[in-house]
């Protein structure tokens, strides 16, 4: 029986997919479940399994674009698996085979007379020598036309002092074709600056209270939960009461309408093996310290791993991006749309700041807000990020009640 494997569906408003890998070669056997690809949407690369075992014929190349539905390969059910004894007497017979190419070709090699060097093996005639030396052109950088590479009087007469610095090192270059992933990414960055009246507003945080509540519960945290208390679940609490108190910034233009949203679906920008993804923390506002933290981790190590779902990144009313883990200072993130506001993180480094008058050295974050001018005024977003930089400030008080031990429920 021939079985067609068709694409299956990844989402609703997914129409094709590009064969990114063959994890098989044409004529091997599977096995029922076995990956067999991995293909790229727009928003995600997910494994093909196999569904049932037998031989696979490929019928679509690697960087083909498919529509969902289409077939990708035919699975013969009843071919017999192949034994392994056979396959071992195959690869013994090739490899004598190819022990006896190389023999051959060696002794080809041994008898096969030197070539000798003659006047026409690429050299430059005494006349085109002369025109060279007095346009201080080396003849290796001239391609001759005449026999066998000859440099000839006109090719010397031709030639053209070269404006660029010579290095001696390589000058290759490699042409490879964008995953549809990373061409989705392009294309909505380009549609977010055209599309959007974006703009960026900057404040600075000095970190020293966070730092301090850190090194206090850090370790302790971590041994009843399992999970380091990072950077990410204060900036996640501090973002979801800011939208709170300011819900244009968690909101979204939709035609000639505004659609506004009584929950915070935080996105985290994390760098996948794909390129940028953006996975979703649902109900945000409802997580404690503990539950932002494993679920940044677990949405992390699925990006990583290249398990990610369509689902999980699908939605988000607004986003965060981390872009300090990678050194980072300052930046304008850009908006994720339909999104109508993105938060960037940057790198902590000791800055003298000045605190009751006094100049002191404390760890300072500069962070960025961009956001759609069409829809958030100066006010919500200068407001907005005062209040992310309040909360941040001021954890213990604003952010964990009063009872830090509580609020990390050790």
């Amino acid at each position: 029986m021939i079985l067609e494997m068709k694409v299956p569906s990844p989402g609703e408003s997914i129409k094709e997919v590009e064969i990114a890998t063959w994890l098989v070669k044409d004529g091997d056997y599977v096995e029922k479940d076995q990956a067999i690809a991995e293909v790229d949407s727009d928003k995600a690369t997910l494994e093909l399994p196999a569904e049932m075992s037998g031989i696979i014929t490929l019928k679509a190349e690697e960087g083909d674009t498919v529509a969902v539905g289409a077939v990708v390969c035919l699975i013969d059910t009843s071919a017999a698996k192949p034994a392994s004894t056979g396959s071992a007497a195959v690869s013994e017979a090739t490899k004598t085979e190819e022990k006896k190419v190389d023999t051959a070709s060696a002794t080809a090699a041994k008898t096969a007379p030197a070539q000798e060097a003659t006047y026409a093996t690429g050299s430059a005639s005494p006349a085109a020598k002369k025109i060279l030396a007095e346009k201080n052109i080396d003849p290796a950088t001239v391609s001759g036309t005449g026999k066998a590479g000859r440099i000839t009087t006109e090719d010397a007469i031709n030639a053209k002092v070269s404006m660029g610095t010579p290095t001696g090192g390589s000058r290759g270059s490699e042409r490879t074709k964008l995953s549809m992933l990373r061409r989705k990414v392009a294309e909505r960055l380009v549609m977010a600056k055209n599309e959007t009246a974006m703009l960026t507003t900057f404040n600075e945080v000095d970190m020293s209270a966070i730092y301090a509540l850190r090194d206090e519960y850090k370790e302790e945290f971590k041994n009843k939960h399992g999970v380091g208390l990072g950077f990410m679940s204060f900036f996640t609490k501090a973002v979801t009461r800011a939208l709170q108190l300011f819900p244009d910034v968690n909101s979204m233009i939709d035609g000639q309408e505004k659609i506004s949203y009584d929950f915070c679906d935080i996105s985290v920008a994390v760098s996948g093996p794909k390129g940028l993804m953006v996975p979703v923390m649902r109900n945000a506002e409802l997580l404690t310290f503990r539950g932002v933290e494993a679920e940044i981790k677990r949405l992390a190590l699925r990006a990583r791993d290249g398990q990610i779902t369509v689902d999980e990144m699908t939605g988000g009313t607004f986003t965060i991006s981390n872009g300090g883990v990678f050194g980072s200072m300052l930046s304008t993130p850009i908006i994720n749309p339909p999104q109508s506001g993105i938060l960037g993180m940057h790198n902590v480094v000791d800055r003298a700041i000045v605190k009751n008058g006094q100049i002191v050295i404390a760890p300072v974050m500069f962070v960025a807000l961009s956001y759609d001018h069409r829809i958030i005024d100066g006010r919500e977003s200068v407001g907005f990020l005062v209040a992310v930089k309040e909360a941040l400030e001021n954890p213990a008080e604003i952010l964990m009640g009063g009872n830090p031990r509580k609020a990390l429920e050790l």
